[in-house]
């Protein structure tokens, strides 16, 4: 067979990842809004001389730099959707993508842990009036950036992580949101921390309860990697979609070798290898298993 035939007769690769998701526009404006309030809280640190306050721009310059590494994957796995060189589309860049940012904010974690520590061993005098502000405005704008990432959510927290439905399997939407969920989470747990302090005098609450959301933060962020590495290194964790399988076609074959991988968000390809004594054809055995939306990509050898 020459390269003409075969690429005449080769299966389009896109499996809808040409489309533009709902979790890329929505992405957009979280960066736009978290870098006008980055700007602002740069420039009013170095207006007013504020180290606060420039400390949380940069803060925020952190989590505009982690979204556009979200945003990027998007753009490039709808880009790409038709190279014929992802020889299963570029669904996966998704989950890279999604894994990467949940190892930064794995790392910021660990070390929001080990910069506690030093607070609680070495404490340090706390400007609390400012302090608080900077923590309010945090919790806004991270709030809202929480309610866009996460409008389609019921629940919060590490459910959405465990949840199979949970961004429609979109582990780059998964990571952008629980950034700025983290950083919601952490905002308002400051803003508690410094009331306590200022009015009770308990200094050690601050680096305390930064322990506490660190270790809460690093158990989300763990969680995102391993769900995300298994599917990029093709462990097979759908036992449903197999249960299915069988239930649809194992009545009429037997069956011999099943595999179901994650090829993108939601979607899967299938190899099976059956035994049958009627003449049905592989093309029959495909046209049953596209009930199933989730299976975008079928090989069937009937032995």
């Amino acid at each position: 067979m020459n390269e003409n035939n075969i690429g005449t007769r080769t299966h389009s690769n896109s499996f809808g990842q040409d489309i533009k998701k709902p979790g890329e526009a929505r992405t957009i404006i979280v960066i736009l809004l978290t870098g006008i309030t980055m700007i602002a809280e740069i420039s009013g640190g170095l207006l007013f001389r504020s180290m606060a306050l420039l400390a949380d721009g940069l803060h925020m310059a952190a989590h505009v730099a982690v979204l556009s590494i979200n945003v990027l994957a998007y753009i490039y796995t709808r880009k790409n959707a038709h190279n014929e060189n992802f020889s299963f589309g570029t669904g996966k860049i998704n989950t890279l993508a999604g894994y990467t940012s949940a190892l930064l904010l794995l790392s910021v974690a660990i070390f929001m842990i080990w910069e506690s520590i030093e607070r609680l061993l070495s404490p340090v005098e706390v400007i609390f009036n400012q302090a608080i502000i900077i923590s309010i405005i945090g919790l806004i704008v991270n709030g809202i950036c929480a309610l866009i990432l996460g409008h389609t959510h019921n629940h919060s927290g590490e459910d959405n992580v465990h949840s199979q439905d949970s961004h429609n399997h979109d582990h780059n939407l998964a990571s952008a949101y629980l950034h700025v969920l983290a950083d919601a989470m952490i905002s308002f747990l400051a803003i508690f921390a410094l009331l306590v302090g200022k009015f009770f005098g308990i200094i050690w609450a601050d680096p305390a309860i930064g322990i506490i959301g660190s270790i809460v933060i690093a158990r989300w962020a763990f969680t995102l990697v391993r769900k995300s590495s298994k599917i990029l290194v093709d462990y097979d964790t759908n036992t449903d979609l197999k249960k299915k399988i069988i239930n649809l076609i194992g009545k009429e074959c037997s069956i011999n070798d099943l595999r179901v991988w994650s090829i993108g968000p939601g979607i899967y390809s299938v190899i099976i290898s059956l035994s049958s004594k009627s003449n049905n054809s592989p093309e029959y055995y495909k046209k049953i298993l596209s009930s199933d939306h989730r299976i975008v990509h079928t090989t069937i050898e009937i032995l």
